[in-house]
């Protein structure tokens, strides 16, 4: 996921809204991972990261969290927000701040700026986990190469304390990085495989295969489910993705709310 606006289209092998595929979870087949409320914790993976597992990054005012600065720039919003709601985004990141969103159908207030993309979140469904011995684990030294292949194959937001949110495996040839994978998002449970690329000098060669199912493999052993996220623009991944082993849970939309500026005194 690259951009913030793309043109809403529907990725290869997805079901419309309200159906289901055979044998997958739906009415008859629920999902394990649901709230007391029923709500299921990737339908708001965001806030139940922050109030679950990721509890310790969360910076909050009244309804509205948010990572630190330099994690991940995701705010997390309760499942019906009100005015209130936006009153409080706009105070934890103040005026003109970016305040990307997912897992709600609500638009910001009028005034605001509003960016919208489409999205595919896909669950860990028979993904073939393997740890690979060329795979290492990056650490605080190496987030500069991160960084920058992040900056040249644009896999979607990845900032200098992302490495904090769990595990990154990367392959080096010759000395140079030139593929990674990691953990994002923790909701109970579930941990999200992210900032998955390669340099563009190396692709064709199933390096970003290799190390999805590192991550996996790593995810699983700790007795958790690994799940994704794609742009829904992003067909060449999704296919890869299902081809791996994962399916298609639900559609999705990402938001980046831009709060307005304080406007200058009379």
């Amino acid at each position: 996921m690259t951009e913030l606006a793309v043109p809403r289209q529907h990725a290869p092998g997805r079901h419309a809204p309200g159906r289901h595929a055979p044998g997958r979870p739906g009415p008859d087949r629920p999902e394990p991972g649901r709230h007391a409320t029923g709500q299921h914790v990737l339908n708001n993976p965001v806030r139940s990261s922050l109030l679950g597992p990721h509890a310790h990054f969360a910076e909050r005012v009244g309804d509205v969290l948010r990572y630190p600065v330099g994690v991940s720039p995701f705010v997390a919003l309760p499942d019906v927000p009100d005015e209130s709601t936006w009153r409080n985004v706009a105070a934890l990141l103040g005026p003109g701040a970016i305040a990307p969103f997912t897992g709600i159908d609500a638009s910001p207030p009028p005034g605001w700026g509003d960016a919208i993309f489409d999205g595919a979140q896909l669950v860990d469904e028979g993904v073939d986990a393997l740890p690979d011995e060329e795979a290492v684990r990056l650490g605080t030294a190496d987030v500069p190469e991160m960084l920058a292949l992040a900056e040249r194959t644009k896999p979607g937001p990845f900032l200098p304390r992302a490495i904090e949110l769990g595990t990154y495996l990367g392959i080096r040839r010759d000395g140079t990085l030139v593929a990674m994978a990691g953990e994002r998002l923790h909701p109970p449970g579930w941990t999200e495989i992210s900032a998955v690329c390669t340099d563009a000098d190396h692709r064709g060669q199933g390096l970003a295969t290799r190390l999805v199912r590192a991550v996996a493999a790593g995810i699983r052993a700790r007795g958790e489910t690994p799940f994704l996220h794609a742009a829904a623009t992003n067909t060449n991944a999704i296919r890869l993705y299902e081809s791996l082993g994962f399916r298609l849970r639900r559609e999705v939309t990402f938001r980046a709310a831009r709060i307005p500026d304080i406007e200058p005194a009379a």
